[in-house]
């Protein structure tokens, strides 16, 4: 057996044994003050619970298998999007069936590209994200969640993408936001997601326990950080001449904000001083934002208010990390 192989089987093992320590050890409290979870492609969720119809409410930490599982449930958003948008197709069943209620998608469909670059840029990250499921149900094996219903749909005036656009104020109401229609909206699509999944990840990981599986989430977190990263620099490049786009790109950071109640954790793809660009959004000590897993849920949820299901999840997510705040 090569090395590889042997390194993977011990952090499946490892996993395993550790999820069957804790495995009675369950829902935590959600966020009164305290534990900073999060993740766009989700991270906590509990290994043994199941289904989406489930509060976290018992006072004990996540377990590392939930915090994956949170991380599996966005990343199944994410890769059924690049998907659609890269082939017109989704996911294989074979990468969504596991613990809980298995969803089905309102599908997308495969964008005309237009730009080669944008075209290349999209199939780079549907096959990352895409390797981000397969490597989180292998890491969880037998505990992985499958995956919850999503509303990718790009036709419908009440969709998702709609209703996200709309709370950005890029459709009037009776519109439909189609990201699928061309490369600028896919492009704003895209960057809907990008930028939670980075301070998804970022607000996970301190509560992560095991070094195997702290490691793993750094490497997703600096992929999608690549990600939030070409997204954004595409965005500005084609503002450049094409203002509107990059208003609507600063419009939609500014709904996320509205929707996360987690301060102004969000920046534009503009800097404050005009003609300044705004690619890498930090703190005042250079520093990626976090958000925890309700906060992350208010934005995929599309909702400012506490709720287990809306939005991109029209029936929430598997797992007890349900509830946005």
């Amino acid at each position: 057996m090569s090395e590889s192989s042997n390194k993977s089987a011990s952090l499946i093992d490892a996993f395993d044994r550790r999820v069957e320590r804790r495995l009675q050890r369950r829902q935590f409290f959600r966020n009164a003050g305290g534990l900073g979870l999060g993740l766009v492609g989700g991270t906590l969720i509990s290994a043994c619970g199941g289904g989406s119809g489930v509060s976290a409410t018992a006072q004990s930490a996540p377990t590392d298998a939930e915090i994956l599982n949170f991380a599996l449930n966005l990343e199944y958003l994410e890769s059924q999007f690049y998907t659609y948008a890269t082939t017109g197709a989704g996911l294989a069943a074979s990468m969504t069936a596991g613990v809980g209620t298995m969803g089905t998608v309102i599908p997308g469909q495969q964008v005309p590209f237009q730009d080669p670059v944008v075209k290349a840029y999209a199939n780079e990250i549907a096959n990352d994200e895409r390797e981000h499921v397969t490597f989180l149900r292998t890491a969880l094996g037998s505990a992985a969640v499958a995956m919850p219903s999503i509303d990718i749909g790009g036709t419908d005036p009440n969709g998702a993408f709609s209703n996200a656009a709309r709370a950005a104020g890029l459709v009037g109401a009776g519109a439909a936001f189609n990201p699928y229609a061309n490369d600028n909206n896919f492009l704003l699509g895209a960057f809907i997601f990008e930028d939670v999944g980075v301070t998804a990840y970022k607000g996970a990981s301190p509560l992560i326990t095991n070094k195997t599986f702290l490691e793993a989430a750094a490497g997703i977190l600096a992929a999608e950080a690549y990600h939030a990263g070409l997204v954004r620099t595409v965005l500005y490049s084609k503002g450049i001449d094409m203002t509107s786009l990059v208003t609507a790109a600063n419009a939609i950071s500014a709904a996320r904000d509205s929707l996360d109640n987690n301060g102004h954790d969000d920046q534009g793809i503009t800097g404050a001083t005009a003609g300044t660009s705004n690619i890498v959004p930090l703190d005042s000590n250079g520093l990626a934002f976090s958000r925890n897993y309700s906060n992350v849920l208010n934005i995929v949820y599309l909702t400012s208010s506490a709720a287990t299901k809306g939005g991109f999840f029209p029936n929430g997510v598997n797992g007890v990390l349900n509830m946005s705040a």
